[in-house]
């Protein structure tokens, strides 16, 4: 199992402020750093948050060994070949180490700009969106006529480093099915349990859930399946019981804002949970 940092961008958590956690967290062993990605409204309700591509990028400059990205990116928000320029660049700086996390993303980033906050509507768009990411990081021309984008000898070059794609990890909300259907079709999932604004899934669910993914996918060997630890310092016992249970990443959380910036980065010098 391989541990990650799981950092907010509002409030204190500012780019050079997660800049600087991202190289702390490299520093004390850490094996990636991903960050929120909304863009109007905080948990808080302050609504001060940093923009997601421009962290990511002072993040992908600050380290040199881990994983990092962002969970999770709301597709049916943006255009397709907007993210796909991003993320490929991105990948190519950090010289291959890009993870996108995929997922319908919530109300407080849609309704407020007017846009429809159908959840079946946002989910195709976030399929077919999908689609067209992965083909567009070929670096090919590509030809794609669908519901919700068409595009004729698109072209993103240069492509990202990582072959045949960078790696997609896809959120759902426990015990929802759909979700997790479409997680198979990727490289990864990150579940959440449903009616909770941010918890991690016991040991037993999450087996349910890697055990639902290779359903459909045969097998979840390569699969990343992603545990998200929000509350207390663990102990190797806890960590035993996730890493037998599937997970393939621990990411330590400060979700809810309940500590302060300086309690939340003592967590990460003092380094992984290993």
């Amino acid at each position: 199992m391989r541990f990650g940092v799981y950092a907010p961008t509002s409030n204190e958590y500012e780019v050079r402020t997660l800049a600087a956690l991202a190289g702390e967290a490299e520093a004390a062993g850490w094996d990636g750093f991903f960050l929120w990605d909304n863009i109007l409204a905080t948990f808080d309700g302050s609504g001060v948050l940093a923009d997601t591509t421009v962290a990511l990028t002072a993040v992908a400059l600050a380290t040199e060994r881990m994983r990092f990205g962002a969970l999770v990116t709301p597709i049916a928000r943006r255009r397709p070949w907007k993210l796909a320029k991003e993320t490929a660049t991105l990948d190519r700086l950090s010289g291959g180490r890009l993870v996108v996390g995929a997922g319908l993303g919530g109300t407080w980033d849609f309704v407020p700009v007017g846009e429809p906050d159908v959840g079946r509507q946002r989910a195709a768009v976030l399929d077919e969106g999908l689609d067209v990411l992965a083909a567009l990081w070929s670096g090919q021309p590509i030809d794609h006529r669908g519901t919700h984008f068409a595009l004729h000898g698109a072209r993103i070059a240069p492509p990202p480093v990582q072959r045949p794609r960078i790696p997609v990890w896809v959120a759902g909300y426990w015990p929802g099915r759909a979700p997790f259907r479409r997680a198979a079709r990727w490289d990864g999932v990150a579940p959440l349990r449903a009616g909770c604004q941010f918890q991690g899934l016991t040991p037993a669910e999450l087996r349910d859930c890697a055990d639902l993914v290779a359903s459909h996918r045969g097998s979840v060997d390569g699969f990343d399946v992603v545990y998200f630890h929000t509350s207390g310092t663990p102990d190797s016992g806890l960590v035993t019981e996730y890493a037998e249970a599937g997970a393939t990443w621990w990411l330590e959380s400060t979700f809810p804002l309940t500590e302060s910036l300086s309690d939340f980065r003592g967590r990460v010098r003092a380094g992984p949970p290993r």
